[in-house]
C-alpha cells in the first residue's frame, strides 16, 4: 500500500497540505488572536458579517485556509482567483457574475485574491469602485507588508488582519493530526514517530505548516511499503525529506529591512551577541554581504562616530574584505566587524549634528559666504574685497579670533561633544 493507492478514503491526488485543510474554525490551529472564542474577526464570520479585508502573514500562516473557512461558513458565493495567473479581464468577468447575482439572487460575492501583492496599481485600482459600492466583499491574502504593497486607497476600505508565525506546538498538533486522519491524512500508513522527531520537524518548518506537511508527505513516500515492514518516521528520513530548511527571507520585502533593524538596533544597544545573531540570519539567507557591510559603514560613523574613529576604518576593511572574497569566506569579517561595533563606546553627536544643521540650512536657505572667507583668484575679487581682512592660521599660532559663519548663524554650536 502506498500513497497514491486508490480508495475510498483517498480519492484526492492534491497535496497532504491541501487535503487536510480545516473547514470549520474548531480545526483551525493558531491565530488564536483573531479567531479564538469571542474574538472580533470570529464574531464576523460566525455573523456573516465579513467585510472587506487583507490577511498578512507569513507562508504557511493560514490565510488561504481562513478564506476557505469563511466560503463554507458565509451565504455568500464564495469565488478564489491567485494574482500570479489572474489579471483585471478575468476580474471584470467576476464582477459581472457578481452583479448578477446580486441583481437576480440577491446574493452578495466573496472575491478571494491569493498573493494580492502581486498585482500592480493598476490592476488594485480595478477593484476600487466594486469594493467601495459593495458589489464583492474582498480579501486579500498577502504575505508582504500592506503598507507597501496594497494602494492605499484600497487599504482604505478594508481591514487589515495579521496572521502570526505559527508555534512549533501549532505545526506539532496538525501534523500529529495529518498522522492520525484516515480520510484526509496519512493514517492509513499507521506510521510510528518519537514525540521528539514530530518536534523536531515542527522546529525546522519554521513556522511554516505546509513546509511541515509537504516535508512530512515527503517523507511518508519514501517509507518502507511491504504489508509487514514496520514505517517508522525517523530523524534522519525527516532531515532528508526537508532537505534544507526555508529561512523566511525577501531581499525586497518585509523581512529584510526587519532583520537589518534588529542587527542595527542590536548594535546600538551594545548586545554583541544578539548583533552576531542577526546578521547570520541575513547571511544564511542568502543576503548580500556587500549590502550588510554597507549598513555597517554606516553605522560606524551614525552610532559611534567621533566616540572611536576607528570604528569607520573597521567597518570601510570589512567592506573590502567582502569585496575581495564574498561569499561565504567574507562571513568572518563581518561577524569581526560587528562584533567590535557592538563593543565600542556610542555616540550619535556627529549624527545629531547633522541633522540639525541642515535643518538650519533648511531656515536660512543661502545665506552669503563671509567675504573674507572668500577666494579671490582674480584681480576683479581683489578689488572687490573677496578675501579682505582674512587671518591665515599658521601666522597666528592658530590662536586668531575671526568668525567663520554668517552673521545670523554666528555663535551657533551644532556639535554637542
Amino acid at each position: 500500500m502506498d500513497l497514491f493507492d486508490d480508495n475510498e478514503n483517498r480519492k484526492s491526488n492534491a497535496p497532504l497540505a491541501d487535503r487536510l485543510r480545516p473547514e470549520i474554525l474548531a480545526d483551525f490551529v493558531g491565530q488564536e488572536h483573531l479567531i479564538g472564542t469571542g474574538k472580533g474577526l470570529r464574531q464576523l464570520i460566525e455573523a456573516d458579517k465579513v467585510s472587506s479585508m487583507i490577511l498578512w502573514g507569513p507562508p504557511g500562516t493560514g490565510k488561504t485556509t481562513l478564506g476557505a473557512i469563511i466560503a463554507k461558513l458565509t451565504g455568500s458565493s464564495f469565488v478564489s482567483i491567485s494574482a500570479v495567473t489572474s489579471g483585471v479581464p478575468q476580474l471584470k468577468e467576476l464582477i459581472n457574475l457578481a452583479l448578477d447575482r446580486s441583481k437576480f439572487h440577491g446574493q452578495k460575492t466573496i472575491l478571494f485574491i491569493d498573493e494580492i501583492h502581486r498585482w500592480n496599481k493598476a490592476q488594485q485600482d480595478a477593484l476600487l469602485p466594486y469594493v467601495e459600492n459593495g458589489t464583492i466583499v474582498l480579501i486579500g491574502a498577502t504575505t508582504e507588508n500592506p503598507s507597501f504593497e496594497v494602494n492605499s486607497a484600497l487599504l482604505s476600505r478594508a481591514r487589515v488582519f495579521v496572521l502570526e508565525q505559527l508555534s512549533a506546538d501549532s505545526i506539532l498538533k496538525i501534523i500529529t493530526r495529518a498522522i492520525k486522519d484516515k480520510d484526509k491524512g496519512l493514517g492509513y500508513l499507521k506510521i510510528k514517530a518519537e514525540k521528539k522527531v514530530l518536534r523536531l520537524l515542527a522546529e525546522l518548518a519554521h513556522g511554516d505548516a505546509r513546509v511541515a506537511l509537504n516535508a512530512l508527505e515527503a517523507a511518508a513516500m519514501i517509507l518502507p511499503t511491504g504489508p509487514k515492514t514496520a514505517k517508522i518516521l525517523s530523524k534522519t528520513l525527516v532531515e532528508e525529506a526537508l532537505q534544507k530548511s526555508a529561512y523566511l527571507y525577501d531581499k525586497s520585502g518585509e523581512q529584510h529591512y526587519n532583520l537589518i533593524s534588529a542587527l542595527h538596533k542590536s548594535l546600538r544597544g551594545s548586545d554583541a551577541d544578539a548583533a552576531l545573531y542577526w546578521l547570520m540570519r541575513m547571511f544564511v539567507a542568502g543576503e548580500d554581504p556587500l549590502y550588510i557591510a554597507r549598513r555597517l559603514v554606516r553605522f560606524a560613523s551614525e552610532d559611534i562616530g567621533l566616540a572611536n574613529s576607528q570604528a569607520l576604518t573597521q567597518a570601510v576593511a570589512g567592506y573590502q574584505a567582502c569585496q575581495f572574497l564574498g561569499r561565504p569566506e567574507c562571513d568572518v569579517h563581518l561577524a569581526q566587524v560587528v562584533i567590535y561595533l557592538a563593543k565600542c563606546k556610542k555616540s550619535n553627536a556627529l549624527y545629531e549634528a547633522t541633522l540639525a544643521v541642515k535643518k538650519d540650512i533648511e531656515l536660512t536657505g543661502d545665506l552669503p559666504v563671509p567675504i573674507h572667507l572668500r577666494n579671490a583668484p582674480t584681480k576683479l575679487m581683489k578689488n572687490i574685497g573677496y578675501g579682505k581682512d582674512y587671518k591665515y592660521s599658521p601666522e597666528f599660532n592658530y590662536q586668531e579670533k575671526q568668525d567663520y559663519l554668517p552673521k545670523s548663524l554666528l555663535n551657533k554650536k551644532w556639535l554637542k561633544e
